[in-house]
């Protein structure tokens, strides 16, 4: 702030004094306080732009993390009625954009606010009355900077949700590529990606449009301002009320109080912003799940974990709806009982809640009433991740994650990390996955790409059984886990699972009678309830029993 009063003097000093050794005496002072000056101010400067970078690179990390560690661990009820992409938009778009508002745009803020503040001071300084008359338009501005800036608010949080629907779009497309191939949709997904973005080209023209009004009228009101410096302040001099060097003075003063004023009206736009941006992103942050992962987030009285897991498993007068369908009731006072060490076969017709059963004991859902007891204990008294690591489970579709195969297996353990490639490779073989595993040119290194796409279906599922035999649990939830293997590979997979299950609890959904008459208890689910259950030839001898139609219509594969 102290520039423009010393090029004030400067050009008093030019305009006054002779030229003679007293001037250039001056002048070299004058000069040499200038340039110390703007040294102090470029390491000022620098130092500003650079901690404020830093800074926010910083709090979007931190914002990146509490933000993923919040969605991470909320209930899978929620993740059924958000979708993937928006939560990918907020976790990229609305981190950064929030953590720049409080950050260089902030600094950019303050800086500008200490300018105009010392600018108007130094003017009054120089001409009380030439200030108070170039500074009558300043109210007006501020006036519809606010109206302008609660505008800016809404309309970012419009563009963000438009733009967040956008990216589910892409996102879901994207992921399911293959499905798109395969129906030779590539033209229609682009036009509906197309409209996507077009309504977040609209709402950006309506932001682009209130920009340009506010911009433009700032932008007349500082030239106007300086239109009328030059004019009043020229009829100053006239009278000798003012120097040549102050008026300069007070013009570069003046110019920097414009500058200010806009620098100060992109504070406040970019604020709004970033309060637009982060109305959706502090919502997430400081969701509560419904389903607590760990005991950390729980009362003392449900931080219970047992000694020893034993496997009796009950289903209790249970009543369940998916919270994204409140309105279909999938199980109506429905109960199962499920002995320690005893293989149990759920079978039914598609869409009877075999799968809601798994989706219950692991707690990725808490029933609407009833209750779900593990050795005398209703699991909602247990620690949630003690429960979910004495649990293993193989689906019918079994997803792995895109590293190698070595660490798709080593993932079934408590501790991944700890695990070494002897026990890794023992899992293989026991899943009968070790020789194609070896065949790939980098072994237990190969990756598998994007959910395991990389590898066939049979090859995944046994991937998929290495990891829950790698686990080692007390309970086993198989989904039709031999499925999609080949007799000789199903022959092995079966003798390793049948070595795996001995002392533990099973359950498996069943579709085909080679499965179904092995196992100790088949339970036969219609219509939200158990309609029969027992073992495969007390089923088959009932006359018009529910179990029995069902093979005989060939629902349950006889193969």
């Amino acid at each position: 702030m102290s520039v423009p009063f010393c090029m004030g003097k400067v050009i008093d000093v030019i305009y006054t004094t002779s030229q003679d050794e007293q001037f250039i005496s001056r002048l070299n002072n004058i000069c040499q306080i200038l340039v110390c000056v703007f040294i102090i101010g470029g390491a000022a400067n620098f130092g500003r732009i650079y901690l404020m970078q830093i800074a926010g690179q910083r709090i979007i990390k931190r914002l990146r993390e509490k933000l993923f560690g919040s969605l991470i661990k909320q209930e899978i009820g929620f993740f059924d009625k958000t979708r993937t992409g928006e939560l990918i938009n907020r976790l990229s778009t609305d981190t950064s954009l929030v953590g720049n508002s409080v950050t260089m745009n902030i600094s950019d803020g303050l800086r500008a606010f200490a300018q105009a503040i010392g600018g108007v001071g130094m003017m009054v300084y120089v001409s009380t009355k030439l200030a108070l008359f170039s500074l009558a338009v300043v109210p007006p501005v501020a006036a519809m900077s606010i109206i302008y800036g609660r505008y800016m608010r809404g309309i970012t949080r419009r563009v963000q949700d438009s733009l967040a629907s956008a990216t589910e779009l892409a996102e879901e497309k994207l992921s399911n590529i293959r499905t798109v191939r395969a129906f030779a949709h590539e033209d229609k997904e682009c036009k509906t990606y197309e409209q996507k973005i077009q309504d977040v080209l609209k709402l950006s023209y309506k932001e682009s449009l209130a920009r340009g009004i506010f911009f433009g009228f700032t932008g007349l009101t500082g030239n106007l301002i300086v239109l009328s410096v030059f004019y009043y302040g020229g009829m100053m001099m006239t009278e000798s009320q003012i120097t040549v060097g102050e008026l300069s003075a007070f013009l570069l003063y003046a110019a920097y109080v414009g500058i200010s004023i806009g620098g100060l009206s992109s504070f406040y736009t970019e604020l709004n912003r970033g309060l637009g941006a982060s109305y959706r992103l502090w919502e997430l942050i400081d969701r509560k799940p419904l389903i607590p992962v760990s005991a950390l987030e729980l009362p003392a009285e449900f931080m219970r974990t047992l000694p020893a897991v034993q496997g009796n498993i009950s289903f209790c007068d249970v009543v369940f709806s998916y919270p994204s369908r409140p309105d279909i009731i999938i199980f109506n006072n429905f109960n199962l009982r499920a002995s320690a060490g005893q293989v149990t076969a759920v079978v039914g017709p598609s869409g009877s809640g075999k799968s809601t059963v798994f989706g219950l004991l692991l707690r990725l859902y808490d029933p609407v009433s009833g209750s779900i007891i593990l050795d005398g204990h209703d699991i909602k008294t247990l620690d949630p991740t003690w429960l979910r690591s004495h649990i293993g489970t193989v689906s019918q579709e079994p997803i792995l994650f895109s590293c190698s195969v070595g660490e798709n297996i080593a993932y079934g353990a408590t501790d991944p990390d700890s695990v070494t490639l002897h026990q890794i490779e023992e899992a293989a073989r026991k899943a009968n996955a070790y020789s194609f595993v070896k065949g790939f040119p980098e072994g237990f290194d190969t990756l598998v790409g994007e959910r395991g796409l990389m590898l066939s279906g049979g090859q995944r599922q046994r991937i998929a059984i290495a990891r829950a035999i790698l686990k080692n649990p007390e309970i086993l939830l198989l989904d039709e886990a031999t499925s999609a293997l080949d007799a000789e590979s199903e022959y092995l997979v079966h003798d390793a699972l049948d070595k795996l299950m001995a002392g533990r609890t099973v359950l498996t959904i069943a579709h085909r009678l080679s499965t179904i008459k092995t196992a100790g208890q088949i339970a036969v689910i219609n219509e939200g309830q158990i309609a029969e259950i027992g073992s495969y030839s007390e089923l088959m001898s009932i006359n018009e029993g529910f179990f029995k139609k069902l093979v005989e219509r060939q629902t349950i594969s006889l193969s």
